[in-house]
C-alpha cells in the first residue's frame, strides 16, 4: 500500500479555493484540467464538491503514484486517472477542455517553463475557456508581505530559477502574440496567507 503524500498547505487553502473556482468551474459535463496536480490532494477534494464536472490530475512522473493513492481512496467517479505531464513538452496529454487550474506552480518552475506552461494552455483551452492560477504574486515587482519575501528566498536557496512571479509579467505573457489565442487577465481574487488567485480567459485569434 502507497502511504499518500501530504501537503500542510494543501490542507489550509483548499477550502478557500473551492469558493472560488467554483465560481467559475460551472459547465455541466465539463473537463477540469488540472497543471501540477502535487500531492494530489486537490484532485481528491474540489470534484467532491464539483460533482458535475470531470477532473483530469497531471504531474510529473515522480508524483504519479502519490496522486493515485488519494484519487483511488477518494472514490470519486469523476476523477481521471492522473497523466504525466512535462510543460515542455510538445504534445499534453489533453486535446481540449473548458477549465485549466493551477496552484503553486510558476514560482517553482524557471520562467522558459511558465512560457511553455502557457503556451500549452493556450493550445488546449477552448474559445472562452477559464484558467485559475493560485499562488504568491508580487505587484509592481514589489513584495506583498515579508513572508513572501522570505518564502522567494528560500525558493531560490532550492532553486536560483524559480521565484515569486510578478503579476504584470504573467499578465504581459498571457497576451503574448501566439497563434492559438491570447490569455486575458478577467479576475484578480485575493486569498488568505497573502496568495491571489488570477483568472484568465482564452481569446481566439482571428
Amino acid at each position: 500500500m502507497i502511504n499518500k503524500p501530504f501537503s500542510e498547505s494543501c490542507e489550509q487553502n483548499k477550502e478557500p479555493i473551492l469558493s472560488i473556482i467554483k465560481q467559475w468551474f460551472i459547465k455541466p459535463g465539463a473537463t477540469v484540467f488540472e497543471i501540477g496536480s502535487g500531492t494530489g490532494q486537490h484532485a481528491s477534494y474540489f470534484p467532491r464538491f464539483l460533482d458535475k464536472l470531470f477532473w483530469q490530475p497531471s504531474d510529473t512522473v515522480e508524483n504519479q503514484q502519490g496522486i493515485e493513492a488519494w484519487r483511488k481512496d477518494s472514490q470519486l467517479a469523476n476523477v481521471h486517472p492522473p497523466q504525466v505531464l512535462d510543460v515542455k513538452q510538445n504534445k499534453w496529454p489533453i486535446e481540449s477542455c473548458d477549465y485549466i487550474f493551477s496552484a503553486n506552480t510558476v514560482h517553482i518552475m524557471g520562467w522558459n517553463e511558465v512560457e511553455a506552461m502557457f503556451n500549452g494552455i493556450r493550445r488546449i483551452l477552448k474559445p472562452a475557456g477559464i484558467f485559475c492560477l493560485y499562488g504568491p504574486f508580487n505587484y509592481n515587482n514589489q513584495y506583498t508581505s515579508p513572508s513572501n519575501a522570505q518564502f522567494d528566498q528560500w525558493l531560490k536557496t532550492r532553486n536560483p530559477v524559480s521565484g515569486i512571479r510578478d503579476f504584470e509579467a504573467l499578465c504581459a505573457l498571457g497576451q503574448c502574440p501566439s497563434q492559438y489565442a491570447a490569455l486575458k487577465l478577467i479576475q484578480d481574487h485575493e486569498m488568505p496567507a497573502n496568495n491571489r488567485i488570477l483568472v484568465f480567459q482564452r481569446i481566439a485569434t482571428d
